[in-house]
Protein backbone atom coordinates (compact mmCIF):
# COMPACT_ATOMS: atom_id res chain seq x y z
CA UNK A 1 0.00 0.00 0.00
CA UNK A 2 2.28 3.34 -1.56
CA UNK A 3 0.80 5.86 0.41
CA UNK A 4 4.39 7.70 0.81
CA UNK A 5 3.70 11.16 -1.63
CA UNK A 6 -0.03 11.72 -0.26
CA UNK A 7 1.49 10.93 3.79
CA UNK A 8 3.95 13.40 3.24
CA UNK A 9 1.27 16.24 1.47
CA UNK A 10 -0.57 15.17 4.47
CA UNK A 11 1.82 15.46 7.02
CA UNK A 12 2.81 18.97 5.61
CA UNK A 13 -0.15 20.56 5.62
CA UNK A 14 -0.95 19.13 9.13
CA UNK A 15 1.95 21.05 10.14
CA UNK A 16 0.82 24.66 8.11
CA UNK A 17 -2.51 24.12 9.86
CA UNK A 18 -1.26 23.66 13.26
CA UNK A 19 0.86 26.83 12.41
CA UNK A 20 -2.08 29.00 11.55
CA UNK A 21 -3.65 27.73 14.68
CA UNK A 22 -0.87 28.79 16.97
CA UNK A 23 -0.79 32.07 15.00
CA UNK A 24 -4.41 33.20 15.51
CA UNK A 25 -4.46 32.11 19.12
CA UNK A 26 -1.00 34.04 19.57
CA UNK A 27 1.49 32.92 22.48
CA UNK A 28 -0.95 32.16 24.95
CA UNK A 29 -2.04 28.50 25.13
CA UNK A 30 -6.08 28.37 26.71
CA UNK A 31 -8.77 26.02 27.10
CA UNK A 32 -10.22 27.23 23.27
CA UNK A 33 -6.76 26.87 21.63
CA UNK A 34 -6.14 23.13 23.25
CA UNK A 35 -9.84 21.88 22.46
CA UNK A 36 -8.82 23.42 18.48
CA UNK A 37 -5.64 21.67 18.61
CA UNK A 38 -7.45 18.47 19.55
CA UNK A 39 -10.23 18.75 17.29
CA UNK A 40 -8.63 20.31 13.96
CA UNK A 41 -5.42 18.78 14.64
CA UNK A 42 -4.75 15.60 16.85
CA UNK A 43 -7.70 13.72 16.07
CA UNK A 44 -6.63 14.00 12.16
CA UNK A 45 -3.13 12.64 13.02
CA UNK A 46 -4.49 10.12 15.26
CA UNK A 47 -6.95 8.93 12.95
CA UNK A 48 -4.06 9.17 9.43
CA UNK A 49 -2.09 7.27 12.30
CA UNK A 50 -4.58 4.30 12.64
CA UNK A 51 -5.13 4.33 8.61
CA UNK A 52 -1.24 3.99 8.12
CA UNK A 53 -1.35 0.94 10.80
CA UNK A 54 -4.17 -0.69 8.44
CA UNK A 55 -6.95 -0.95 10.95
CA UNK A 56 -10.04 -1.44 8.90
CA UNK A 57 -12.61 0.45 10.19
CA UNK A 58 -10.18 3.84 10.65
CA UNK A 59 -10.34 4.48 6.88
CA UNK A 60 -13.98 4.99 7.38
CA UNK A 61 -14.13 7.17 10.09
CA UNK A 62 -11.19 9.26 9.07
CA UNK A 63 -13.24 9.28 5.19
CA UNK A 64 -16.41 10.53 7.03
CA UNK A 65 -14.64 13.03 9.85
CA UNK A 66 -12.68 14.47 7.05
CA UNK A 67 -15.83 15.03 4.65
CA UNK A 68 -18.04 16.83 7.65
CA UNK A 69 -14.55 19.22 8.38
CA UNK A 70 -14.27 19.90 4.77
CA UNK A 71 -17.78 20.49 4.27
CA UNK A 72 -17.50 22.92 7.12
CA UNK A 73 -14.51 24.58 5.82
CA UNK A 74 -16.26 25.30 2.19
CA UNK A 75 -18.66 27.09 4.35
CA UNK A 76 -16.17 29.00 6.43
CA UNK A 77 -14.03 29.83 2.67
CA UNK A 78 -17.74 30.98 1.41
CA UNK A 79 -18.53 33.24 4.20
CA UNK A 80 -15.11 35.04 4.03
CA UNK A 81 -15.33 35.37 0.95
CA UNK A 82 -18.90 36.84 1.21
CA UNK A 83 -17.62 39.29 3.91
CA UNK A 84 -16.46 42.91 2.24
CA UNK A 85 -14.18 42.61 5.51
CA UNK A 86 -10.19 41.99 5.25
CA UNK A 87 -10.11 38.53 5.95
CA UNK A 88 -7.09 37.39 4.13
CA UNK A 89 -5.86 34.98 7.36
CA UNK A 90 -9.24 33.37 7.79
CA UNK A 91 -9.26 32.43 4.27
CA UNK A 92 -5.85 31.11 4.01
CA UNK A 93 -6.37 28.96 7.02
CA UNK A 94 -9.58 27.36 5.98
CA UNK A 95 -8.09 26.78 2.46
CA UNK A 96 -4.99 24.86 3.89
CA UNK A 97 -7.52 22.99 6.36
CA UNK A 98 -9.64 22.36 3.51
CA UNK A 99 -6.37 20.77 1.31
CA UNK A 100 -5.61 18.74 4.48
CA UNK A 101 -9.03 17.48 4.81
CA UNK A 102 -9.14 16.47 1.46
CA UNK A 103 -5.95 14.98 1.57
CA UNK A 104 -6.95 12.87 4.56
CA UNK A 105 -9.90 12.10 2.59
CA UNK A 106 -8.07 10.91 -0.11
CA UNK A 107 -5.30 9.00 2.24
CA UNK A 108 -8.49 7.12 4.17
CA UNK A 109 -10.55 6.22 0.76
CA UNK A 110 -7.21 4.75 -0.97
CA UNK A 111 -6.35 2.87 2.07
CA UNK A 112 -10.27 1.83 2.08
CA UNK A 113 -10.03 0.41 -1.58
CA UNK A 114 -6.54 -1.94 -0.75
CA UNK A 115 -8.00 -3.47 2.31
CA UNK A 116 -8.91 -6.45 1.15
CA UNK A 117 -6.28 -6.96 -1.86
CA UNK A 118 -3.83 -9.12 0.75
CA UNK A 119 -6.54 -11.08 1.76
CA UNK A 120 -7.11 -12.26 -1.79
CA UNK A 121 -6.75 -16.13 -2.96
CA UNK A 122 -4.02 -16.95 -4.65
CA UNK A 123 -4.11 -16.65 -8.21
CA UNK A 124 -4.14 -20.85 -9.95
CA UNK A 125 -0.79 -22.02 -11.71
CA UNK A 126 -1.87 -22.69 -15.81
CA UNK A 127 -1.36 -26.13 -16.56
CA UNK A 128 2.25 -27.30 -17.70
CA UNK A 129 3.32 -27.76 -21.39
CA UNK A 130 3.23 -31.19 -22.36
CA UNK A 131 7.24 -31.99 -22.70
CA UNK A 132 8.37 -32.34 -26.09
CA UNK A 133 9.82 -35.81 -26.42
Amino acid sequence: MPHNPLLILLLSTFVVETGFLFLGNGSSFTQGLAWELSFFALIPLGLSLLVWLQFRWSAAVCVFYATIALAIDIATIVQALSTDADAVASLMASLISGLFYFCLILFGWQSFLAVDQELMPPKFRPPNPPSPS
